[in-house]
């Protein structure tokens, strides 16, 4: 990444599985249990691209070009049950998880 972006940009993902490893790390003393200090932190020794890790499962998603995600991305920008008064006309892309599922 160039350097001038460092800090002006983020980078955006999503764990689709294995958040519970995630979750079993210690918590910080600070408020809602974010690190206060330094030694507090775990640190990320090393990363693996998917393709370098052995045995990783394979997972299918909803092509965001298909007219079926246009249809799922219409249904949650435009909410139709009955506590939605007047429809949005939009919605964060947040706000539209990608469906995805284990490959069988």
């Amino acid at each position: 990444m160039p350097r001038q972006l460092d800090r002006n940009i983020a980078v955006v993902g999503r764990v689709i599985e294995g958040m519970e490893h995630l979750s079993t790390l210690p918590r910080g003393t600070g408020d809602l249990g974010f690190y206060k200090t330094a030694p507090e932190r775990t640190p990320i020794r090393a990363i693996r691209n998917g393709p370098d890790v052995p045995d990783l499962p394979a997972f299918e998603y909803l092509g965001t070009e298909s007219a079926s995600f246009a249809r799922y991305s219409d249904a949650r920008a435009n909410r139709r049950d009955a506590f939605y008064i007047q429809p949005a006309g939009g919605v964060d892309i947040c706000n539209v998880p990608v469906p995805i599922r284990r490959r069988k």
